[in-house]
């Protein structure tokens, strides 16, 4: 902005909306973007995506994602405007959720003598949390934990796989009720040093505590 006035400034916003008291439009940005099956979406919103911000940038964008002349008056809902609204309204709740199961994340597995980013005791600006797990076994168990705890496919054992657009084999584990929901707990990583697994979710604390517990249960080989 400083260098150029007229420039818009973008932000992908995916995984900070409520996690803080101000969000990027509040402190510059002009236009902001998002999943509404992250955390806007409340768990509820089985797809979609936002734009918020400055009112000329966001009816610019709506009338290249719609038709020219008709922009937000009309798009493919697919007849879900029920849990799109309701799932916002449940959004600032739900990411509590996911920051609480985070935090607890972190403790847990600092206590077992692993590095974490950000550290328990940070203030949190998303709902990410990264567990620097060392040695490919550890994380192939964790993930296998956080699977243990899922609502949907939870038999289901993750192994590593090539994945479009990364440079070596990805893990995940994502046992979720609506497909890609990182809002509910989910847990993927690189299968390259440091090993490091990135956490996020929980649609509630009691849930996301379960599927932490169970990941640390098989790291410590107590399915065995």
């Amino acid at each position: 902005k400083a260098a150029n006035p007229n420039a818009a400034i973008l932000v992908d916003n995916c995984y900070g909306e409520f996690v803080e008291t101000l969000e990027p439009t509040h402190v510059g940005a002009d236009l902001v973007v998002g999943s509404l099956i992250k955390n806007p979406g409340g768990g509820l919103a089985p797809t979609g995506g936002y734009i918020a911000g400055r009112k000329d940038l966001v009816e610019g964008a709506a009338m290249r994602l719609t038709v020219p002349g008709i922009g937000a008056e009309c798009g493919s809902t697919l007849g879900n405007n029920r849990l799109l609204y309701q799932g916002l309204f449940l959004a600032p709740h739900t990411v509590a959720q996911a920051v609480k199961t985070a935090v607890f994340a972190a403790r847990v597995m600092e206590l077992l003598g692993y590095q974490t980013e950000p550290h328990s005791s940070q203030v949190r600006h998303d709902i990410i949390q990264m567990i620097h797990m060392r040695e490919p076994e550890a994380l192939k168990k964790f993930c296998k934990g956080i699977q243990f705890g899922a609502p949907v496919d939870s038999y289901v054992t993750p192994e590593p796989w090539d994945m479009p657009g990364y440079d070596c084999p990805v893990i995940m584990a994502a046992g979720a009720f609506i497909q890609g929901a990182s809002i509910e707990l989910s847990a993927d990583a690189p299968m390259r040093e440091p090993y490091t697994v990135y956490l996020q979710g929980g649609l509630t604390f009691e849930s996301g505590r379960l599927g932490v517990l169970l990941a640390v249960e098989e790291l410590l080989g107590e399915h065995e």
